[in-house]
């Protein structure tokens, strides 16, 4: 089913399945980043597929935390009077810095109407300021919240935390990715990203996570499982 029809006519827009628009962004990234550097990132997320990270997530059935966060404008946003509304889908990404966290933050864009259609609200968590969120927000058109996590609290009540290792925190450092800038804090930790679907009951009806951030759900699934 072609879930963007409605959004084609839209200026600039990407309307190609997410899995061809990060492989191009794999090529690019294969042609002109270092090996070592890309050898750096493709051993940390060995790594933490090796502690199996994502299969330790919030599972399907279980209560979802209730969170309370500033979203992009500085607005206070509840989960409860979310699903109040109706059910939630909480997409949970690293940051404006990471293109494949942009690339499917551009593609959710696109689908947003259609998750309203059926009844339920999209937002964004990351664990970038306020600001960070403003400028991504802004920059990117979007049309859903996005919220400001510090510290990853909420992220981590939902299992996806790690630390950036120190091979990792150096290649950053240089490329000009400065964490404790863009999240206000000294942790040097990310969650690995994960989409989630809260039903109205507050429990989670669907969750996807993966070590490898190059890799993310299709919206049209999102809202295949939000409309089913």
């Amino acid at each position: 089913m072609k879930w963007r029809s409605l959004e084609e006519s839209t200026a600039g827009a990407d309307v190609r399945p997410l899995r061809e628009i990060y492989a191009e962004r794999k090529e690019l990234i294969a042609k002109y980043v270092p090996a070592e550097t890309q050898a750096v990132h493709s051993q940390v997320v060995e790594e933490l597929k090796a502690r199996k990270l994502a299969a330790g997530i919030l599972p399907v059935g279980a209560p979802a935390p209730a969170f309370e966060l500033a979203d992009h404008d500085g607005k206070i946003v509840r989960s409860s009077d979310l699903l109040g509304r109706g059910r939630l889908v909480v997409c949970f990404l690293r940051g404006r810095w990471c293109p494949f966290c942009v690339g499917q933050m551009e593609a959710m864009n696109l689908v947003v109407t259609f998750i309203e259609q059926a009844g339920a609200t999209v937002v964004a968590i990351s664990p970038q300021t306020v600001k960070q969120s403003y400028f991504m927000h802004d920059q990117y058109k979007l049309r859903f919240p996005l919220l400001s996590d510090a510290g990853n609290k909420v992220a981590r009540q939902f299992g996806l935390t790690y630390r950036v290792p120190a091979a990792q925190e150096a290649v950053y450092r240089r490329a000009f990715v400065n964490l404790p800038f863009t999240n206000g804090d000294d942790s040097w930790e990310l969650p690995i990203p994960a989409t989630f679907i809260v039903g109205r009951d507050g429990t989670v009806v669907y969750g996807s996570a993966n070590e490898d951030y190059t890799e993310r759900p299709e919206p049209g699934h999102i809202v295949e499982c939000v409309a089913s």
